[in-house]
């Protein structure tokens, strides 16, 4: 106690700040089956606090992990912790939506910062924007916004639609619906949580018999690899092609390659990254990141990197005084770091404005399933819930 207390005076006879350390809650799921995205974005989190020793400036960076079991409540006590007991001066993460709504007030509440470095549901881009929310992923919609303009430009007339029956799913099919302009020939929105529908045979028949000239599909985490399995062993790739957002990805295709399923290549997806970016902060990304894991970054693992990257350049611009609010909010609105995607900026809501991107399923120089780039979708897109931000 007595050496804080000199080094508090001693800073204060320097005309310095005495700052503590700064706080990082990070909110994510490190149990279920769905650990696997969870463990992802945590590998990502601690390659970027590697990258920067640590430090924003001259203040220390603390991460704090709170698991959210894949449920809201669970979701909602670990944030209350991390808000009340372990006073985090930042709450970041957050995979599903279900959960970012059910904690949001509990960070929001609290005068606290909260980044969501995946969910993005329509509500917190709308009328429950906040001025301390901001978000390095995307609004829900738009990815399979992205996904409609793909299948329009595809000439792809007709379409069935499966997802999983939650906040973010039922955004990912109003996504698609909104710029899709043929016909929906069927739409099945299945069980998810902790007990997740993982049989999708019947509605996949029912997909086959419907006619349709494509499936789009939204299955993230493990329902993503039992849904290719499935529609790799129907032997539907020549007669329904699968068009995909946030199913085929860096943590599905290791297995889905192990197994064979060659029906996923070739597959097509849209996202608002890829490990093929070609700017020096996703190379040393990507290649970190397989040096360090032995894997393809997943797009959740990105976003999650960005997130502590965004944080440190604010602590760092503030000078590691997390007192001053409103000087806190604009050093984050000004995002001056060093994305994986290149460019960055916030809209009026604090939704990234950002490029979506079509890709395709391939393999790589070693033999690796993976993607790339073939078509930049949207530039510059601002989701389509910001005019109904009020920003208080």
């Amino acid at each position: 106690m007595k050496r804080v207390m000199s080094a508090a005076l001693a800073a204060a006879m320097l005309g310095l700040p005495a700052h503590a350390d700064v706080k990082i809650g990070f909110v994510t799921t490190l149990t279920t089956p769905a650990a696997v995205i969870g463990n992802d974005m945590k590998n990502a989190v601690d390659l970027a606090m590697e990258h920067l020793g640590g430090m924003a400036g001259d203040t220390k960076l603390e991460v704090i992990y709170g698991d959210d079991g894949f449920a809201p409540e669970t979701g909602k006590q670990a944030t209350d912790k991390l808000v009340k007991q372990d006073n985090v001066d930042f709450v970041a993460g957050y995979i599903w939506s279900h959960v970012l709504l059910a904690s949001r007030k509990s960070v929001l509440d609290a005068d606290k910062i909260l980044i969501s470095a995946n969910a993005g549901p329509s509500q917190m881009a709308g009328q429950l924007c906040d001025k301390n929310f901001f978000s390095t992923s995307w609004q829900n919609d738009q990815t399979p916004m992205a996904m409609g303009e793909v299948l329009n430009k595809a000439g792809v007339k007709s379409l069935y639609i499966m997802a999983p029956n939650y906040a973010a799913g039922k955004d990912m099919t109003a996504g698609v619906e909104r710029t899709f302009k043929g016909e929906i020939k069927g739409k099945d929105l299945t069980k998810w949580g902790a007990d997740a529908q993982l049989d999708f045979s019947a509605e996949l028949a029912k997909a086959k018999a419907s006619g349709a000239e494509g499936i789009f599909v939204f299955y993230p985490g493990a329902a993503g690899g039992a849904f290719i399995k499935q529609y790799d062993q129907a032997g539907l790739k020549d007669t329904l092609p699968l068009y995909s957002v946030f199913t085929v990805d860096a943590l599905s295709l290791p297995k889905l390659q192990a197994a064979d399923f060659k029906a996923v290549l070739g597959s097509k997806t849209t996202q608002e990254w890829d490990p093929t970016l070609d700017n020096e902060a996703n190379k040393k990304f990507v290649a970190d990141f397989k040096a360090k894991y032995g894997t393809y970054p997943s797009y959740y693992a990105a976003q999650s990197y960005d997130a502590i990257m965004l944080i440190a350049s604010a602590v760092k611009a503030v000078g590691g005084d997390m007192s001053d609010k409103d000087k806190l909010r604009a050093a984050i609105k000004a995002a001056d770091f060093s994305s994986v995607r290149g460019k960055f900026k916030f809209g009026t809501n604090n939704m990234p404005i950002e490029d979506f991107f079509l890709r395709e399923v391939v393999t790589d120089a070693d033999g690796t399933w993976t993607t790339k780039v073939i078509d930049t979708v949207y530039t510059d897109h601002v989701d389509p819930y910001a005019a109904e931000c009020k920003m208080n």
